[in-house]
Parts: structure tokens; sequence; C-alpha cells
């Protein structure tokens, strides 16, 4: 979706974060969707002790590594993506992160019962489905980790992971 595009976007109904994201079962690591607009999200992610990647010797209580803040900010990116093809009539599609720069973060873990808010805001996206989005992890309004994360929207996932020799 170009820049023109995105700017006639308005979501006409609250999504739930399933509806958005191609991802399912544990391996869908948001929990909520917060709030939208043509050039990002933020999304919900509360750290429970259920959760794939938990880690009961992390932190006080047990947590999750703070590596997985870069999955975080991938599927983030995936319910803008998702909001976007809802917006059009469409179906999420699943995307490739090609990449992160600058990954940083002050915390060793995010522990239970941390409240992230998950930031992206798109900042360069070409019509070959090539993205890249600024993204940060805010706990209580502080912000915590970071990144640029550049993606992959390929036109037909599945066909583009057939060349590959993958499948879906």
């Amino acid at each position: 979706m170009t820049r023109e595009s995105a700017a006639e976007f308005e979501p006409q109904q609250q999504w739930a974060i399933s509806e958005l994201l191609p991802h399912g079962g544990r391996m869908r690591l948001l929990t909520d969707l917060l709030d939208s607009d043509p050039e990002g999200v933020t999304a919900l992610v509360c750290i429970q002790a259920q959760d794939l990647f938990f880690d009961p010797a992390l932190g006080s209580a047990g947590g999750v590594g703070a590596w997985v803040g870069i999955e975080y900010m991938a599927q983030a990116v995936a319910a803008w993506a998702g909001l976007q093809a809802r917006a059009s009539g469409g179906a999420p599609k699943i995307g490739l992160l090609l990449g992160s720069r600058k990954y940083r973060c002050e915390r060793a873990c995010f522990e239970l019962g941390d409240r992230l808010e998950v930031r992206v805001r798109r900042e360069f996206q070409a019509d070959n489905g090539l993205g890249q989005f600024a993204c940060e992890i805010l706990i209580g309004g502080h912000c915590v980790a970071g990144a640029v994360l550049t993606v992959f929207a390929p036109p037909d996932p599945e066909q583009f992971l057939r060349e590959q020799g993958t499948s879906a």
C-alpha cells in the first residue's frame, strides 16, 4: 500500500487482534490492538505465565527474554498490514521480517504482569512490498526498547515461498 492509498484509510470497525494477524495459537503474541492510524498501530502485550516464550527463571517471578521484543514489534507491523488488508476488503497475509537495526532494550526481560505497549510507525513502503518501520516498546509510558524493522510483504506469499523452495 502506498502512502497515497493509506491516506484514504479509515477503519470501518474495531478488529480483534486474531482477525488481523496470520499467526495462530500460542504463536500469536499480541494481546490486543489499542490504537491505529494510516501510518502505524499501538498493540498491547500482557506478559503471562502461559506465554510461549515465558521462562520462570527470568526476572523476580518469571518473564520473557528481551530478545522476544523484536517479534512483538514484527507482529505489530503484521497487525498494521492486516488492518490495511481488512480496510480494503481483504484478509491478512504472511509477511517476512528481513532484519532489524539498532535493537536496544533497557531490560534483560519483560516480567510477569508487565503491560507492553508496542508502537510501530511506517517510515517507508515501496510498491514491491518492501517496508521499514520505526518501533518501540513502552511500559508505563517509558520507552524500554526500540528498533527499526525491515519487512517484506510479497503480493502472493504462497507463490513467493514456493519459488524459494519453501511452503507456507
